[in-house]
């Protein structure tokens, strides 16, 4: 699956923003790089408060984006090619200015509308204090108060994210019938499936006592066990009743989870038959370039999945996440999160490298993978934006202390030799200002080179849908040299990635594909190659 983000893809009408026509323009682009279809990142009605995850009409295409009728010709055109479509859906919270919001804030405390949300009066001898001690992911209480319709100081409301991203209340039975309708909304448009947005924060323990974070200073949703707001047992009940509404449908439609959870068993649990069909393997994506990590979290992730019998997936980025190039490229390579690793010089030869061969080892496992955009084409982070135009609340909470997600943000090089590379018509300034750099990472530059980045990724993903077998096929390590991964998928495939920094033996002869050359009949350190078995 390829991650779009559309604001950042292709600008169709020509007003410095990704839309709608303009990945309509680029569907046969995806088709010929050989993915199998695409998740495409919020397009709904938004302020843009925090890209579009705070959402003031599920049922709507943000105007900057396009229309309705755009959206159903993306998802015509799309099965055309061959390409299934799923689509962001942010159930956690709404916008400050959706509706319903608008009607808690005019409403009296203990009323229907502000029971939607997470109304409470403040703790302190006037209603003071937030609440409980909750922090928000992006620097801050969890809490914000409000004043009421008479001017007086009122009830603050839960924010797990931004200010602007109020969360709505799970266990009230009109937030779990308006979003019944939205999941019907758009599989009867055609939609092949949905990613749910944070999925672990949509159930708050009962009460909602204080959180024991132990002197966590950041919102980290692994680093207690015991936690009231995320992974809370109760969250199965929702996705098992959105999976009753799926199941009534011909055809596939699949939930995906964004679940950031303490271990892959927890993960499993979102993937039980009657609740998600797959989700996003966190556990994999932040692990560091070193063999011994990578193959733990490999056995952890198959054993976990095993016994359910679901298919496991591979992810190396998205639009919250470093980019591979950038992340390989510094010392701490499992500085994945945004904010991990600011200020450290990447050496991008380096992490180019790597991110080559790290994408190979990721295409060669049992199941399926995702792709952010850009991926494909080696772009690197942009970590020297200007303040002026950084967007993403996490910077502007932290009060410029994180830089934010920006930096894996800035819109596609397409053609060119100057920015906005083909995002935009010429004369157009995009969103995100382009490095003058990226002239030789756009799609036309490493269109005909054979050494470059996009064609390693054409090359790989159609030796992946050419092998027979390849999907389901088992996995089985050989032994190997410390720093050395080497395992077979059955009869179909064999893989070999050198983590070290000296050159390995691997039979030339057998070789189908490396993500760099061999020399002298050996792989050099930091690639991977596929082989005949």
């Amino acid at each position: 699956m390829y991650q779009v983000y559309p604001r950042s893809f292709a600008d169709g009408n020509g007003d410095g923003e990704g839309d709608l026509p303009g990945l309509r323009a680029k569907l046969p682009y995806l088709a010929d790089l050989g993915v199998d279809g695409l998740w495409i990142s919020p397009w709904f009605p938004s302020p843009m408060a925090d890209g579009g995850y705070d959402v003031s009409d599920f049922r709507g295409i943000h105007p900057m984006f396009g229309t309705l009728d755009d959206a159903d010709a993306v998802l015509r055109e799309a099965r055309d090619l061959g390409l299934r479509v799923i689509i962001d859906l942010v159930p956690n919270h709404t916008s400050d200015q959706h509706p319903w919001f608008l009607e808690a804030l005019a409403a009296a405390p203990g009323s229907a509308e502000r029971a939607r949300y997470f109304f409470r009066d403040g703790r302190g001898d006037s209603g003071e204090e937030p609440p409980n001690n909750w922090i928000s992911a992006f620097g801050g209480p969890a809490w914000s108060r409000i004043t009421e319709p008479d001017g007086s100081p009122g009830q603050w409301y839960l924010h797990l994210f931004a200010p602007e991203q109020p969360d709505l209340d799970w266990s009230n039975e009109a937030v779990l019938d308006d979003f019944d309708d939205v999941l019907r909304f758009w599989f009867d448009r055609g939609v092949d499936g949905l990613r749910i947005d944070a999925a672990p924060a949509m159930s708050k323990k009962a009460g909602l006592p204080d959180a024991d974070y132990g002197g966590v200073l950041q919102f980290r949703t692994v680093d207690w066990d015991d936690n009231p707001h995320w992974d809370v047992d109760t969250v199965h009940d929702i996705f098992r009743r959105w999976r009753a509404i799926a199941d009534t449908y011909d055809g596939d439609r699949a939930f995906v989870a964004e679940a950031v959870v303490s271990t892959p068993e927890r993960l499993a649990a979102y993937l039980r038959p009657d609740e998600m069909h797959t989700a996003f393997n966190f556990p994999y994506l932040k692990g560091p370039w070193e063999a011994g990590p990578l193959r733990d979290v490999i056995d952890a992730t198959l054993s976990s999945f095993a016994p359910i019998g679901v298919p496991s997936t591979w992810v190396l980025t998205s639009h919250d996440e470093t980019r591979p190039v950038t992340r390989y490229g510094r010392t701490t390579t499992s500085s994945y999160f945004i904010s991990d690793g600011a200020g450290e010089v990447s050496d991008l030869a380096l992490g180019t490298r790597r991110a080559r061969a790290a994408a190979m080892l990721m295409l060669a496992l049992p199941g399926g993978a995702y792709v952010y955009q850009g991926e494909e084409l080696g772009l690197p982070n942009v970590d020297d934006l200007p303040d002026e135009v950084l967007q993403d609340p996490m910077f502007l909470r932290s009060g410029g202390e994180m830089r934010g997600r920006d930096g894996c943000r800035v819109p596609l090089p397409w053609s060119g030799q100057e920015p906005p590379f083909g995002f935009s018509p010429e004369g157009v300034t995009p969103w995100l200002p382009q490095p003058e750099s990226w002239r030789d990472l756009t799609v036309e530059a490493q269109e005909g080179d054979a050494t470059s980045m996009l064609t390693l990724y054409r090359d790989v993903l159609r030796l992946r849908r050419e092998t027979p077998g390849l999907y389901a096929a088992g996995l089985a390590w050989r032994e190997s040299a410390p720093d050395v991964l080497d395992f077979d998928r059955d009869d179909a495939l064999r893989c070999v990635v050198n983590l070290s920094t000296e050159p390995v033996d691997v039979p030339a002869d057998r070789v189908l594909l490396s993500s760099i050359p061999l020399e002298d009949g050996q792989l050099p350190p930091d690639a991977t190659a596929w082989l005949r078995p």
